[in-house]
């Protein structure tokens, strides 16, 4: 099954870091945002100014989480506390919700201006998925999941969504909550257990295994193998393309990818 274990029948992928190259954009929007913030929040409280870090804060705070969710978990490993206000809060408001609304403005901004990329071996492992009829999913995060998969020129390949709109819309809770992961297997018309999630933040390879799904990918793209390892995740790869690079060298009845697995 394409390098996956052979009771797998759909595959579920994350968007940012594991198809398109936008979680270093994500990245960036949110140290723009975080540190302008916390600029402003050092001059008023007296507090030291520490900055956003990218190679520490981005993976353990907000990567893989919905926007609230990453604005608050950041905030409360700082010891900062303001209120969650509501989604229509403007920008300027010092609200958890304005912030997260700061942060998508600042993202979309730099997908117009830089358009985006996508990980040619995530393309090759979705075509071979299309070409054998293997069901497929995007599950991510973001809201902007839609305008991205257009940028990017794939969403045919992914016939089903489930997104941050689609979370606000249904009450899905988050990653590392499985809500919406199992909600793609669902519209795939597969049991968990059958279904292969392939995620690059630790958050998403939790959600994975806290959903009881047949085989969790960890995607390592920034070098954090054994983060996603023991998080749960029962393959890990540094590209998609592995996956059918590995088939001619796999041994069993499994086709996994014999280096990459979790021991």
């Amino acid at each position: 099954m394409l390098g996956l274990p052979d009771h797998i029948r759909a595959c579920l992928f994350d968007l940012d870091g594991v198809l398109t190259r936008t979680a270093a954009v994500h990245a960036a929007a949110w140290k723009e945002m975080f540190d302008d913030f916390l600029e402003n929040w050092a001059s008023r409280s007296g507090d030291p100014f520490v900055p956003f870090d990218i190679d520490t804060d981005y993976p353990e705070q907000v990567d893989g989480r919905p926007r609230v969710d990453g604005v608050r978990t950041f905030l409360d490993s700082r010891g900062i506390h303001i209120p969650v206000g509501a989604p229509g809060d403007p920008p300027s408001a010092m609200t958890v919700n304005a912030l997260a609304t700061r942060k998508n403005i600042l993202l979309q901004r730099k997908i117009d201006e830089d358009g985006v990329e996508v990980f040619a071996g995530s393309v090759r492992y979705l075509e071979e998925l299309d070409r054998a009829g293997v069901p497929r999913a995007v599950v991510s995060s973001s809201a902007n999941c839609a305008q991205v998969l257009r940028a990017a020129g794939i969403e045919h390949f992914l016939p089903v969504r489930v997104d941050g709109q689609t979370a606000l819309e249904q009450g899905l809770a988050g990653k590392p909550a499985p809500d919406t992961f199992l909600a793609g297997a669902a519209a795939l018309d597969v049991p968990a257990s059958a279904a292969a999630v392939f995620e690059d933040a630790v958050a998403g390879v939790q959600a994975g295994r806290a959903g009881g799904f047949g085989c969790v990918v960890g995607v390592d793209r920034i070098g954090h193998a054994e983060a996603l390892r023991h998080s749960g995740a029962d393959i890990v790869v540094t590209d998609l393309a592995e996956l059918l690079d590995g088939l001619s060298s796999s041994s069993g009845s499994s086709g996994a990818v014999t280096a990459g697995r979790a021991v």
